[in-house]
C-alpha cells in the first residue's frame, strides 16, 4: 500500500491540517494561470500544434490507453504526431529518445508502454524541460506535425492549442474528490468547465454536478485479452485462465486494478504486489508453481527479457465514440 492510500482515499482527522494547504495550493494555481493569460509570465509557442494530455488526478487516471487511442486515430487520419513527457525514472537525464530497444532499468514502465506501441510511427521522447525535450524531438524527427504533451496541465509554460483532461471515477484515482495534498486531484472541479475536452471514465460514486462542465466523452476500458509476452501472437480471454493455478504480479501503480480484475472476472489467483515503479528481477516473475503468470503490459513488457512462456500481458485499451475523433480532427484542422 502506498503512504497516500492512508489518507487521499479517505477523510481523517489530517485533513483539518491539510485541507487549508489545499486551498492555498488551489489559489497558487489560480494564480499562475493568470499570469501567463496576462503575459506577465512568458510562454512558448511551437511551431507545431500542441496536444496536452493530462489527468486530473495525480494517479494514471486511464490517460496512458487515452494517449495510445489518440496516437492511432491521428497516423490513420495521416498526422504525423510525436510524444513528450517527462520520465519518472531516477535518472536525470537531457532530452533523449525511448525506444522498445532502450534499457528497460532506466526507463518508466509507462514511457517504455508508449514506445513499445508507438515504435517508429510516432517517437517518443523524454526530458526533464518540456519545451527543450519538444524542440529536441522536432529537430530530430521534422516530418513530425503535432505534439502531443503527456502530462503538465499546470505548465503553461508551453502554449498548447488543445487540452483533454481525463476524469476517472474509480475510487483509485477520484479517491476523497479534494485537492492534494489532501487528496489525489490536481484540479478543483468548479476548473472543468473551462477545460478544452474532457473524457470520463466509469461512474462516479455519489451524485456530482457537472451540468456546468464542459463537452464531456465517455471512454470506455477493455481488459478482456492478454498476450503471450515471448509470443505476442498468441492471445487468450482473460476468462481462460478461471481453473488454472494463476499467479498476478504487479507494482502499486497497478495493484487497485489488479485486484479489481481478479473481483470482477471470477480469478481465483494470488496477486503479489510490489513498491511503486518496481524493478522486477528473475526470482519474482520466475513461479515454478504458477500455470499462468499474467502482469499489466508496463510491467511484464519491462521483464521481457527474465520471460518464460507462462508470462502473459494484459492490456489496457481504450473505446470511445467516434465523436471526440471529430472533433479533435475539426481542433486541428480549425489551427492551421
Amino acid at each position: 500500500m502506498k503512504l497516500s492510500d492512508l489518507y487521499w482515499y479517505r477523510i481523517t482527522p489530517l485533513h483539518f491540517l491539510l485541507w487549508p494547504i489545499s486551498v492555498l495550493y488551489g489559489f497558487f494555481l489560480t494564480l499562475k494561470k493568470l499570469c501567463y493569460w496576462l503575459e506577465i509570465l512568458p510562454s512558448v509557442k511551437l511551431p507545431v500544434t500542441v496536444i496536452m494530455i493530462d489527468s486530473i488526478s495525480v494517479e494514471d487516471g486511464s490517460k496512458t490507453p487515452l494517449l495510445l487511442w489518440l496516437v492511432d486515430c491521428l497516423i490513420t487520419q495521416g498526422y504525423r504526431p510525436g510524444i513528450i513527457t517527462r520520465d519518472n525514472s531516477d535518472r536525470p537525464n537531457l532530452p533523449h529518445e525511448i525506444t522498445c530497444e532502450s534499457d528497460t532499468h532506466s526507463v518508466d514502465g509507462k514511457t517504455f508502454l508508449l514506445a513499445h506501441h508507438c515504435r517508429a510511427s510516432c517517437p517518443v521522447w523524454v526530458g526533464s524541460d518540456r519545451i527543450a525535450t519538444a524542440h529536441a524531438l522536432l529537430s530530430a524527427h521534422p516530418e513530425c506535425n503535432i505534439i502531443i504533451c503527456n502530462g503538465g496541465m499546470h505548465y503553461y509554460q508551453l502554449e498548447r492549442d488543445v487540452e483533454i483532461i481525463t476524469v476517472d471515477f474509480s475510487a483509485h484515482s477520484f479517491g476523497n474528490g479534494l485537492l492534494v495534498p489532501a487528496g489525489p486531484l490536481r484540479i478543483n472541479l468548479n476548473q472543468l468547465k473551462k477545460s478544452d475536452i474532457l473524457v470520463t471514465n466509469g461512474k462516479p460514486d455519489h451524485p456530482r454536478d457537472m451540468s456546468k462542465w464542459g463537452k464531456t466523452y465517455t471512454m470506455q476500458l477493455a481488459d478482456e485479452m492478454v498476450y503471450n509476452v515471448l509470443k505476442p501472437e498468441i492471445q487468450q480471454s482473460v476468462s481462460c485462465f478461471k481453473n488454472k493455478h494463476l499467479h498476478i504480479v504487479t507494482d502499486a501503480n497497478n495493484s487497485r486494478w489488479c485486484f479489481d480484475l481478479m473481483q470482477n472476472k471470477g480469478l481465483h489467483a494470488k496477486l503479489h504486489s510490489y513498491a511503486e515503479n518496481h524493478r522486477f528481477s528473475q526470482h519474482e516473475i520466475n513461479l515454478p508453481e504458477a500455470d499462468a503468470i499474467l502482469m499489466p503490459e508496463e510491467n511484464a513488457l519491462q521483464c521481457k527479457k527474465l520471460a518464460n512462456d507462462k508470462l502473459w500481458a494484459l492490456p489496457r485499451k481504450a473505446w470511445i465514440n467516434n465523436e471526440l475523433l471529430e472533433i479533435i480532427i475539426k481542433k486541428l484542422e480549425n489551427k492551421n
